[in-house]
């Protein structure tokens, strides 16, 4: 579905604000269900209320594909300190997104699942991450 609407879909295509909101109108075009275009806010809030069965599972949909790009990532840059989660998006996810596959999808390498396995995964929640990042750089800086 996005193909044909998009052309190329990228991983960034899919796993966006703008990509969940895709993923939903994708979801409900599949499964011939008419639902209202909703905001990626909306679908997270309606997911996490259990109100709409098309958020739930875009929000699923989402963190499981997330899963399987920031597995990729580990593996590209060897991050065995850890993957970090950050946006505004999968923070709103809450229960949802520890109950999702995303660390199934991070895990599901074939022969790289043990190394992966190993690698911490966590959702960065602090609104101002970008700035105690700054911060920590002008100290260093500074001293």
């Amino acid at each position: 579905m996005l193909r044909r609407r998009y052309g190329h879909v990228s991983n960034e295509r899919a796993i966006s604000g703008p990509g969940l909101e895709a993923l939903h109108a994708a979801i409900a075009a599949v499964d011939g269900i008419a639902v209202p275009a909703r905001k990626a806010a909306e679908i997270s809030r309606f997911a996490g209320e259990g109100t709409c069965p098309v958020c739930r599972d875009a929000v699923a949909m989402f963190c499981a594909m997330l899963g399987s790009v920031a597995g990729d990532v580990a593996l590209l840059f060897r991050a065995r300190g850890g993957v970090f989660v950050a946006g505004g998006i999968v923070p709103r996810f809450g229960a949802a997104f520890a109950a999702s596959e995303f660390r199934a999808r991070f895990e599901a390498k074939g022969r790289f699942q043990e190394y992966l396995a190993a690698i911490p995964t966590a959702v960065i929640t602090h609104p101002d991450v970008a700035f105690l990042g700054l911060h920590a750089i002008a100290a260093r800086v500074r001293a």
